[in-house]
């Protein structure tokens, strides 16, 4: 889920423009469904959400409707939640006398118990998220505190889990990140206005200059045009666990995400592919589009030809984006075509960024011997996935990942290439850049920032939830 926000101080210029071409930048990290919500200091607030792309729900004159001189935005895929309409962002409910609009991107771990709770204190939930929950949350606590700073500050210490989250509260506008930074947050300034995204192409687009991430757990606030910033009291208490897929696979190469070019980390990736698994070979091929720079990286680092032998249909979506497993398969020959005269009888080196079922891989080694690949040595960008992601990658349950049941022999056979080589954890940490302990790493190494759910089960733990929402500040 990704979110993105922009305020103007400028009563005579409308924000949703801004806010859509930025979204539309930013439609890599989910295609499920976008909304867009705006203030007017004379209407008040404005929103609609559909299904789709950005360009498919607002493709007539929606955009033209929601008037206002503060806006944020959201592109959805799926982590918690079903992908329907209801589900969709930014959220909108009364507040204090007026609305709040909420977009969040990440997973609440504890969700389902925060859930619960508001329920029994009588909270009806329109969607099955934890972005709606999340909304909820702040608008119980801000009833009995008025203040939002120390509203965020409480329920920093009850939720569990990832969040880059931007609020509207009539005129004034929030964006937060987690204590941990697990997941990404940038500030740029265009003119008058502040924007918030998750990567810096938002800002790119729109010609925003970037001024930098968010701090682990800062809140920032832009009323009546005056930015202001505060850190989480718990921020200090926790080391950063950056997501590293957002360097592997999630983000576009083009953005900067803490102060790191994703280009120059998977170019990193495929040196020390390279340097890992030194193979001669005719030609050097990616998988498109995230694996391009690694393959660049290995083919510099070896000197064998670099060769775009497959093409991408760039009219079809991420299949990792897409909810369901049948249609991740059924997209894998729509979206990649082989360029056969370029591969019969040759030897290859096929870089991709990751490997979670293993089904999209044993469909692409397919592809490529029925083109004529001689041999195909299948080098990942990512260290095995044995374990789920909790925190807003939708990565598959354990029983479903090919790497948590299989060993690397076996992961071989079963996908028929004629090699398989992974990269190592110390060589992708070396080459993002951070520190192993700066790093979430528990989709591969299983230790996880957070409590994980198992966790959550004991009585101690519903016991801090009553005594946190009857507790005032």
């Amino acid at each position: 889920m990704k979110d993105k926000c922009i305020y103007s101080k400028n009563f005579d210029k409308d924000v949703s423009a801004s806010v859509y071409y930025a979204l539309y930048a930013l439609q890599h990290r989910g295609q499920e469904s976008a909304g867009i919500a705006t203030y007017n200091h004379q209407k008040g607030i404005n929103y609609y959400c559909g299904m789709g792309l950005v360009s498919d729900v607002f493709k007539n004159n929606e955009l033209q409707k929601l008037e206002g001189e503060i806006g944020i935005g959201h592109v959805r895929y799926s982590t918690t939640g079903q992908s329907k309409l209801e589900n969709s962002q930014p959220f909108v409910t009364d507040f204090e006398g007026g609305y709040i609009a909420m977009a969040h991107n990440g997973d609440i771990v504890n969700s389902k118990h925060l859930r619960l709770h508001l329920e029994n204190i009588g909270y009806e939930f329109n969607s099955d998220t934890d972005s709606e929950v999340l909304c909820y949350l702040i608008k119980e606590e801000h009833s009995k505190n008025g203040d939002i700073i120390k509203t965020l500050e409480k329920i920093s210490k009850m939720i569990i889990g990832s969040y880059s989250i931007v609020i509207l509260i009539n005129d004034e506008l929030y964006a937060i990140r987690d204590p941990k930074a697990m997941k990404p947050l940038a500030i740029a300034k265009k003119d008058d206005k502040y924007i918030v995204a998750s990567e810096s192409v938002a800002f790119d687009v729109i010609s925003a200059e970037f001024i930098r991430d968010f701090k682990p757990g800062e809140i920032i606030s832009v009323i009546d045009g005056e930015l202001t910033s505060h850190t989480l009291e718990i921020a200090d208490k926790y080391n950063n666990a950056r997501c590293m897929f957002e360097y592997v696979y999630f983000a576009r190469p083009d953005s900067v995400i803490d102060e790191k070019s994703v280009f120059d980390v998977r170019l990193n990736i495929g040196k020390k592919l390279y340097e890992e698994f030194p193979f001669d070979a005719d030609l050097v091929v990616p998988v498109p589009d995230s694996s391009i720079p690694c393959a660049l990286g290995y083919a510099r680092a070896s000197g064998i030809d670099y060769g775009e032998g497959l093409i991408k249909n760039r009219y079809v979506g991420r299949t990792f984006i897409m909810p369901s497993q049948e249609e991740r398969e059924l997209a894998v020959k729509l979206k990649l075509n082989p360029l056969k005269e370029g591969l019969q009888g040759k030897d290859i080196v096929l870089i991709d960024d990751s490997i979670v079922r293993g089904t999209t891989s044993a469909e692409l080694i397919n592809i490529l011997r029925e083109a004529g690949a001689r041999k195909i040595y299948l080098l990942i960008g990512c260290p095995p996935v044995i374990a789920p992601c909790f925190y807003g990658v939708a990565m598959a349950s354990k029983d479903e990942l090919i790497a948590a049941n299989f060993t690397i022999e076996e992961i071989q056979e079963k996908i028929g290439s004629d090699a398989l080589g992974y990269i190592s954890i110390p060589s992708l940490v070396e080459a993002i850049g951070m520190g192993e302990d700066e790093l979430c790493l528990g989709c591969i190494n299983e230790k996880y920032p957070t409590e994980i759910p198992n966790d959550l089960e004991a009585e101690s733990y519903y016991d801090f939830l009553i005594q946190s929402f009857s507790k005032d500040d």
